[in-house]
C-alpha cells in the first residue's frame, strides 16, 4: 500500500475525526494482510514501512511506530501524511541455546 491521506477534510468533519479514520485504516489494512495464507515455509507476514510528509521524505519505521509516527505528524499542522506498508515473508531464526553458568552460591560458613 502506497497512499497519501489528507489531514484536512473538506466540509464539517473534525481533523481529529479525519485522523481516526487514517489510523483506522493503516490498521485495517495491518489486520488484512496478517489474515492472507502464508505460503510454504513462511512464519509471518512481515512489512517494510515508511512515513512521512511526502514521498520523499518518508522515513522507515518499525510497524509498531506507524501509528505513533502519523499521530506526531498530524501534530505538526501537515495538510497530508504519505504511508508506505510493504508485506514481505518472514521467517523466524531460532535463538541460539542458552548457556547458563550455574552462579556461584555463598558457602554458609
Amino acid at each position: 500500500m502506497r497512499k497519501t491521506y489528507p489531514l484536512q477534510a473538506q466540509g464539517k468533519k473534525h481533523p481529529d475525526r479525519v485522523l481516526d479514520a487514517v489510523k483506522h485504516d493503516i490498521r485495517r489494512y495491518f489486520r488484512r494482510e496478517r489474515g492472507r495464507p502464508l505460503p510454504e515455509g513462511v512464519d509471518f507476514w512481515d512489512f517494510d514501512c515508511k512515513v512521512g510528509a511526502t514521498a520523499d521524505s518518508a522515513e522507515t519505521v518499525q510497524v509498531s511506530e506507524v501509528i505513533a509516527t502519523v499521530d506526531a505528524l498530524a501534530q505538526t499542522g501537515i495538510d497530508a501524511v504519505y504511508v508506505e506498508i510493504l508485506g514481505k515473508h518472514g521467517v523466524r531464526t531460532p535463538r541460539p541455546p542458552k548457556t547458563d553458568t550455574p552462579a556461584e552460591s555463598p558457602s554458609q560458613d
